[in-house]
């Protein structure tokens, strides 16, 4: 751990979490980076309280606050959060913590900035602000370590690919993307492309990956050396991740993009259907840094070399700097206080 971070190694962090995998992935990716003692607080807020999130406050029934609760005293030193139904959560322990807690939020719920001491977005976002850091790629928690120690750990179905061993990475369509028959055939011709050239698969749907896709994916690398998760069991992505000489990731996710490039190795993106402004600008920032390349068509299978992007390290940096100021000001202040005031208050007896 870089001796930035060591300061804060130890701290007690709440991270509330709304469940959602790639949510809690950037989440514990910070939280790792500093080496917190982490206690997740598993939030589903319903009702009207879903509905509302992140403007309307914690539900009464959730007892924030009071002894025997969830959400008790003693407080951390750092909490995050994530997403606009853990929002009401993090303002809440603001208010109740005051400056004893140091909070973050990841992503951007669509709140002012005062509703916590510090935010992090990707670049792509629009939000910014003197609290507000940002990073081109979004945390996660593949270290470079970890990734090596992957690595020394290879399963031996995938030492037995040929190479380049490609890890694809399935999506789903969602708001912005859709995975039309036309989409559904462009991917079987982008696998049958690599394939031609003697790639070895490995390939890992996602919860969004719907099961047309799915089959899709599986019968265009059905002829090739191959390895396809069922999603039962173990997922082996860590290791797809770790033993891939490159990727194939979907437009479609941010997380699935930019999480191959901890490895510094290629990175075509497919396109499929759709898009929007925000992701156009994320794509873009991407190729312009080197890390990927739109998988229009593959004729060769390329390699190219971009420094690595680990986003997590830097995002904690920002925090422990912060973190330090900030409990450095609160002992200035409880200090000047005390020395105006022998009595401890903040005015004069009367």
């Amino acid at each position: 751990m870089p001796e930035a971070l060591q300061e804060l190694a130890g701290s007690t962090c709440w991270i509330f979490s709304d469940g959602k995998a790639g949510n809690d992935a950037q989440t514990l990716g910070v939280a790792n980076a500093l080496g917190l003692a982490v206690e997740l607080k598993s939030v589903a807020p319903t009702g009207i309280h879903r509905f509302l999130s992140p403007w309307i406050v914690v539900a009464s029934r959730e007892h924030f606050g009071e002894a025997g609760s969830r959400f008790a005293p003693p407080w951390p030193q750092i909490a995050m959060s994530i997403g606009r139904l853990t929002t009401p959560y993090i303002r809440a322990l603001k208010r109740h913590a005051g400056a004893s807690t140091f909070t973050v939020v990841l992503q951007d719920p669509k709140v002012p900035l005062r509703t916590a001491d510090l935010f992090w977005v990707p670049e792509h976002d629009r939000l910014r602000g003197a609290n507000v850091v940002t990073t081109l790629t979004a945390p996660h928690s593949f270290s470079p370590n970890r990734l090596a120690t992957l690595r020394q750990s290879m399963p031996k179905a995938i030492a037995a690919l040929p190479r380049p061993r490609i890890a694809v990475l399935l999506g789903g369509s969602n708001g912005d993307y859709t995975y039309s028959p036309a989409a559904l055939q462009r991917l079987t011709d982008r696998l049958t492309e690599l394939g031609g050239l003697g790639a070895g698969f490995m390939v890992t749907p996602s919860r969004r990956s719907d099961p047309a896709l799915v089959a899709q994916a599986k019968a265009a690398v059905q002829p090739y050396p191959h390895i396809f998760w069922d999603m039962t069991g173990e997922n082996p992505y860590p290791h797809f991740l770790a033993c891939a000489d490159l990727f194939l990731a979907p437009a479609d996710s941010i997380n699935m993009t930019g999480e191959p490039c901890v490895t510094g190795r290629p990175v075509y993106v497919f396109h499929p259907d759709g898009g929007s402004p925000k992701f156009a600008r994320f794509h873009k920032a991407l190729e312009q840094y080197g890390a990927t390349r739109r998988a229009d068509k593959i004729n060769s299978i390329g390699q190219w070399n971009y420094k690595a992007l680990n986003s997590a390290p830097e995002i904690a940096a920002h925090i422990s700097r912060r973190v330090k100021l900030h409990f450095s000001q609160e002992e200035n202040k409880a200090e000047l206080c005390t020395s105006a005031h022998p009595c401890g208050l903040g005015k004069s007896a009367t």
